[in-house]
């Protein structure tokens, strides 16, 4: 069985890590390379960087600022935000990046998928879902969760693996920075219906959801960032609970 994985998520803003509520309500929280640092001491598996305005403005992801990252960590380190073509991708790995996270881009040209996997590898490429309930169906959305879809996510996961993904990112906006807990329902149907790592965001606000989801889905890893950044659940503190759940982790 695969061990389960702690991902802190630091969303970009005009180069500072930010944390909103349902996608809105978008707040400071520090400097990501301090941040960046601080994760690696803690013991966290990985991290994920989302240059969250990047698709809406039209322009690429924060490349000087990937590289200053990549030289403090030593952790796997996934790039996302503006990336549309393997040139993009490209420029981040020669950044330090480890894996792309491409969403808005997969939707508008699935072949980017099977493209960035040809070039790289399947995982190096991870496709991240944002999804939403709406009157009883996950659809999908894009463009900083601003654009709603026709695609229903457990089909567009199946879709997204068959392309050759290595992993999803899947985050329900319903929940997002909410903290009250991940979305079991729907991260249990994507997770149970691939074969690839999917991992749980958006929700997180205690120990608790962490148990949560890695008992009651599939999902290979949790991903947070409010409760990291601002000092609620530090990254060592929720291992040794999870530990203490013989939930096995990194």
């Amino acid at each position: 069985m695969l061990k389960k994985r702690i991902i802190p998520c630091l969303d970009i803003k005009n180069g500072r890590t930010v944390k909103g509520v349902n996608f809105i309500d978008i707040k400071d929280a520090g400097d990501p390379v301090e941040l960046a640092k601080q994760y690696v001491k803690q013991g966290a598996d990985e991290l994920v960087f989302l240059d969250i305005t990047a698709t809406l403005e039209n322009r690429k992801t924060l490349v000087e600022l990937v590289k200053t990252i990549a030289q403090e960590i030593n952790i796997p380190f996934t790039v996302g935000g503006g990336i549309s073509t393997v040139e993009d991708a490209v420029a981040l790995i020669q950044a330090g990046a480890d894996k792309v996270s491409i969403n808005s881009s997969a939707v508008k040209n699935p072949q980017l998928i099977s493209d960035l996997k040809n070039r790289f590898g399947s995982q190096f490429v991870v496709v991240a879902i944002d999804t939403k309930n709406v009157n009883g169906n996950w659809k999908v959305f894009t463009e900083g969760g601003t654009f709603e879809t026709e695609l229903e996510t457990v089909n567009w996961a199946k879709e997204v693996e068959k392309l050759g993904t290595g992993e999803i990112l899947l985050t329900s906006m319903n929940s997002d920075g909410t903290k009250n807990g991940f979305d079991i329902e729907v991260t249990k149907a994507v997770s149970k219906t691939v074969n690839i790592p999917v991992i749980a965001s958006g929700g997180a606000g205690k120990v608790e959801h962490f148990i949560e989801v890695f008992t009651k889905t599939e999902a290979s890893a949790g991903l947070a960032a409010s409760i990291f950044h601002f000092g609620e659940i530090p990254v060592p503190v929720l291992k040794n609970e999870l530990k203490k759940q013989n939930i096995a982790i990194r």
